[in-house]
């Protein structure tokens, strides 16, 4: 089994801990940086494949950071948790490649939809790395 590298951009400490251990009890090998270097280094490493970001993190918004987050992998699969967004924020965050919107879990038992969104993303990079090769007809 491949590594399935999580990255949690939160700007919110709260956050960033209640998530990484609900993904880290299920399995994943969770990174939680505080700063925007430290979130570009893991990603350059490669062994990051998903990223849950928040609406701002380390004073940048996300639609600032995520172009530069896929200038380091284009293969990044980028989850926005952030509450209601304004209409043109969330079609500018679409349009510079979030894989889906999610959420932010506020109370117990609301962070199903966040659960099976990382699982699908993690599911659509298997089959985005099978197809990376020579197809043999």
């Amino acid at each position: 089994m491949s590594t399935q590298g999580l990255l949690i951009a939160a700007e919110d400490t709260a956050t960033r801990k209640q998530m990484a251990e609900l993904f880290i009890e299920a399995g994943y090998q969770v990174t939680v940086p505080t700063s925007v270097a430290g979130a570009l280094y893991g990603i350059l490493k490669k062994t990051v494949k998903v990223v849950l970001l928040s609406l701002r993190f380390d004073e940048l918004l996300a639609t600032e950071l995520i172009p530069l987050l896929k200038q380091c992998n284009r293969d990044l699969t980028i989850i926005l948790v952030a509450g209601e967004l304004p209409l043109a924020l969330l079609r500018k965050a679409r349009h510079e490649g979030i894989f889906y919107h999610a959420l932010t879990p506020e109370q117990p038992g609301d962070e199903e939809e966040l659960r099976e969104v990382v699982r699908c993303a993690f599911d659509k990079g298997k089959h985005h790395d099978q197809n990376d090769g020579p197809t043999v007809e």
